[in-house]
Formats: C-alpha cells, sequence, structure tokens
C-alpha cells in the first residue's frame, strides 16, 4: 500500500440510519421509525479524538440529516455501524470517496466482525473497540507510516490484511461529550429519546446469537462508581435543560451490568449518596431476581424497570444456544422482582430450531399472564462472527443487512420464513391490543401509561414493516419447497 502523508486538522465522525432522519409527526409518539437515540459508543470514540487539537463533530442520521458541505472538506471520516445499519453505512463511505479526498474508517460491531466485507468500502476498519487504536490510527497516517499495529484491516492489492486484535482498553473512564454531536441538545427533549449511560464492557456468557461478547469479550471491564455518576448527572441535565420531558427516564445500556456484583452494589449505592432522584432501567439477566439484596439497592437508588433478556420460554432452546436458564428460572426471577415492586420488560427470540406453529401465541399468552411491562420481539439474528451464523449460515435468505432488524431472514427447522413472520406480527398485534390499550389508558398511571402508549403506536410500526416483508417470504418459502404440507 502507498501511505501519504495526511496532514489532519478536521475529524468528522458519521453514525447511519437504517431509515434517515427525517420531520414526522411519528417522532413524537413512535422510536426507531425515523428517530433514536444515537450512539453512545461512537460519540465515546468522538470525545477521545476532541481531547487532541483537532477539529471533532459527530453527526447521527438517527436525530439529523448530514451537513455534507462540512464532513466532505474533512480530512479523515469514522463511520460507525451495526448489522441493521451496515448497507447504509456502506452507501455513506462510498459517497464521501467518490466526492471528497477524506480517508474514510469504518468501525463498530458489524464492521469488526465482518471485516473483509467493509475493507471493500474504505480505507481502513478499526476492529473491536477502538478508544486506543483510533489515536494510533490517526499518528500514524500524519507521519506517513505504515499501518502495522494491532486492531486494525485494509485491503491491499485485492488482499485483506488483518493486524491482529489488540487487548481491549483497561481505562473506560470516559463521559462522552454529548454536545459534540449535531442537533442532540435540540432532540433530547423528545421522548422517544432515552438518556444513556453505558458503565461497564464485556459479559462472561457465550450465548451463540450474542455478537456483544465476541466484541467486548468475556471479561467484564468497569468504569469507576463516581465516574459512572458524574455520567449520569451530566446526561440527566443535558437531556432535560431547557426540555419538558414526560419520560424522565435513564437507561443503563451495560449488556450485563450485574456480571460484577460487588461493582454494581457500589455503584447503586453511588447513586444513592448522590441523592439523584430519576427513573433508571437497565438490561440484566434472569440471576438478578434471585439477588434480594442487590434487587432492595435498585429500588432504593430509583429503578422502576427491568430489561430481561428473556429470549425464549422452551428449555430445549435455551440448551441448543449455550443459554443457562430454563423457563421456571425466569418466572422465578420475573416475580420476585415484581415483589420488590419494579416492573420487567422482555426481550424475546422467536425462530428458534425448536420452534413451531403457535410460538407467537405462547409468547403473548407469557407476556400478559406475568405482566410483562413492554417486550422487544425479533427473529433470531445471525451477525457474522457468531456461532449461530456459522452454523445457519446455509439457512440464510438473503444477507440484505438492512432486513436484519427483527425480520425473519433464515428458513427455519419446523416453520416456514412466512408463518414465523406472522407469528411475529400476531404477537405483537396481541400483546399491544386496542383492549390492552384502553385497559391502560384507563388503570395505569404516570410512566407506565406513557411507556404502553407509545409502545402501542411503536409495535404498530413494527407490524407494518414486518406486513411488507410477508410477500417476498411467501414467494421465498414456496421456492424452497422445504415446508410442503
Amino acid at each position: 500500500m502507498e501511505y501519504k502523508n495526511v496532514k489532519i486538522h478536521k475529524v468528522r465522525f458519521i453514525e447511519p440510519g437504517n431509515l434517515p432522519y427525517r420531520k414526522s409527526l411519528k417522532n413524537l409518539y413512535m422510536y426507531d421509525k425515523y428517530i433514536r437515540t444515537p450512539s453512545i459508543g461512537l460519540l465515546t470514540l468522538a470525545t477521545i479524538v476532541n481531547q487532541r487539537d483537532y477539529d471533532v463533530f459527530m453527526y447521527s442520521e438517527s436525530i439529523s440529516k448530514i451537513k455534507w458541505n462540512d464532513v466532505l472538506d474533512a480530512d479523515i471520516v469514522f463511520i460507525g455501524i451495526f448489522t441493521f445499519n451496515a448497507n447504509r453505512g456502506y452507501e455513506l463511505a462510498e459517497y464521501i470517496r467518490k466526492n471528497s479526498e477524506a480517508v474514510v474508517v469504518m468501525g463498530g460491531l458489524h464492521a469488526s466482525m465482518n471485516y473483509p466485507e467493509a475493507c471493500g468500502h474504505c480505507d481502513y476498519v478499526l476492529l473491536g473497540e477502538a478508544d486506543e487504536s483510533i489515536l494510533e490510527l490517526l499518528d500514524t497516517l500524519e507521519n506517513n507510516k505504515a499501518v502495522d499495529f494491532p486492531g486494525v484491516a485494509y485491503k491491499e492489492n485485492d488482499k485483506i490484511i488483518n493486524t491482529g486484535w489488540r487487548r481491549p482498553p483497561e481505562n473506560i473512564d470516559i463521559i462522552p461529550d454529548r454536545d459534540l454531536l449535531y442537533n442532540y441538545q435540540k432532540m433530547a427533549g423528545h421522548n422517544t429519546i432515552w438518556a444513556q449511560v453505558h458503565a461497564s464492557r464485556g459479559c462472561p456468557h457465550n450465548c451463540d446469537y450474542c455478537a456483544l461478547v465476541r466484541h467486548f469479550g468475556r471479561r467484564v471491564r468497569t468504569r469507576s462508581p463516581q465516574n459512572v455518576v458524574d455520567d449520569i448527572k451530566y446526561s440527566i441535565e443535558f437531556h432535560d435543560k431547557r426540555h419538558h420531558r414526560l419520560a424522565k427516564m435513564l437507561w443503563i445500556t451495560d449488556d450485563n451490568f450485574f456480571a460484577d456484583r460487588q461493582w454494581a452494589m457500589d455503584v447503586l449505592n453511588a447513586i444513592i449518596d448522590s441523592g439523584i432522584k430519576y427513573q433508571f432501567t437497565v438490561q440484566a439477566r434472569y440471576e438478578v431476581g434471585y439477588d434480594d439484596e442487590m434487587l432492595d439497592l435498585l429500588k432504593k437508588a430509583g429503578f422502576t424497570e427491568l430489561a430481561m433478556g428473556i429470549e425464549f420460554l422452551e428449555d430445549e432452546a435455551f440448551e441448543n444456544y449455550h443459554k443457562k436458564s430454563t423457563y421456571g428460572d425466569i418466572v422465578r426471577s420475573v416475580e420476585n422482582i415484581q415483589r420488590h415492586g419494579m416492573r420487567v420488560r422482555g426481550l424475546f427470540i422467536v425462530g428458534a430450531d425448536n420452534h413451531e406453529k403457535g410460538v407467537g401465541d405462547r409468547l403473548a399468552d407469557f407476556v400478559i399472564e406475568h405482566n410483562i411491562c413492554g417486550v422487544l420481539i425479533q427473529s433470531m439474528y445471525f451477525i457474522p462472527g457468531t456461532p449461530v451464523y456459522d452454523t445457519h449460515k446455509d439457512k440464510l435468505i438473503h444477507c440484505d443487512w438492512s432486513k436484519y432488524n427483527g425480520n425473519v431472514v433464515h428458513y427455519p427447522e419446523k416453520i416456514s420464513p412466512y408463518d414465523l413472520q406472522l407469528e411475529i406480527i400476531h404477537a405483537s398485534r396481541k400483546i399491544y391490543s386496542f383492549r390492552r390499550l384502553i385497559d391502560a389508558i384507563i388503570h395505569k398511571r404516570g410512566t407506565e401509561q406513557l411507556l404502553f402508549v407509545g409502545e402501542y403506536f411503536w409495535q404498530k410500526g413494527v407490524r407494518a414493516d414486518l406486513k411488507a416483508q410477508l410477500p417476498y417470504l411467501k414467494k421465498m418459502t414456496e421456492k424452497s419447497g422445504l415446508y410442503q404440507e
């Protein structure tokens, strides 16, 4: 590769949107149509680079359009992608390469785990967590040196070069500077955008479908409790300043906040000692539901709900995908969390190899019977680099990454793609029926009422998108010949 001396002054970061932001009344009540909470990860990298003497700014298509007259004269542009927005990320990268002299660098979960593909659309891919490698890349380019340090992939003479994976960073006490993101303060008043803080990285478990453990590793690394509290205070002030938000809630987005029990308790005690009065939600595995001391602390700190990765309702599915739980474990955990006065939100996956017709009814009945306060239902997802992708890649219908957002994208063992998509639609409609909406308006109060109303309209939008894929899935089901009665 020919290395040119790059004088770097202007650095821009871009978060693509699968559906780029546009003004719409739906943005007031429907999440993830044309609006969503921007990426904390990419904003963290922008903050790291901003500590150097560079002109740094970020755009997110989750909340705004990109100002191209500002981006195209940048010296280097970083684009972060997940699987669902990878296609849009590639489109933006190609546009910049065609219309600008900027060095284009991609990163994020999808680019890292599918770097041979990503390398075809940019100059470099940063692999894994780039807190350290991003500065090393900038120094290397400015000094006209070969990019030979760990954590980078690039294409040279049609050959993919991978310089090796680097150790994950240990010091992650970084508070993202939200003011670096164009229009964020203006858009923060939307109730469809939640304050977010990411307090730890990594997960000790090894579920086959989880890409995050492959990206962040199985060793948990944490921010100091005081640093987390400082970030929480800043995030709350940023979102509430000059705004009258109905949904005053902050989401701690860690993949497994409770993996380091003592640290989690230290963070909760620090929140309590800080005097912060706010509502919090956090993702959780079922095990936390057995920890009464932890649940008491959560309630005291202001946590009103836990978003539990339930995933399946069948012991066979748990075992097949190396998820160490059982149906009985889930039920006992949910009931105990609720006894401590907190809601449980359920995250579900359908399309496991053992799933058949009726899986949607079973899921919906479970949610209603156990008073699960909200749901995310997705078909089994397949991110390159995960075990489930490797075992099922021959069963994928397509690799249109923009459809890897909850749609059925594979040929399941015991139910057709078309019928599985119908099951998801049916479960959503049953949980978020008009009758249950009226019941929520009459009987629920405060945040619970607001959340159900918002999710009712969000789920309507989700179902509309799922329905739009039905003709294609029916065609592919018939074409496969795998599901003859």
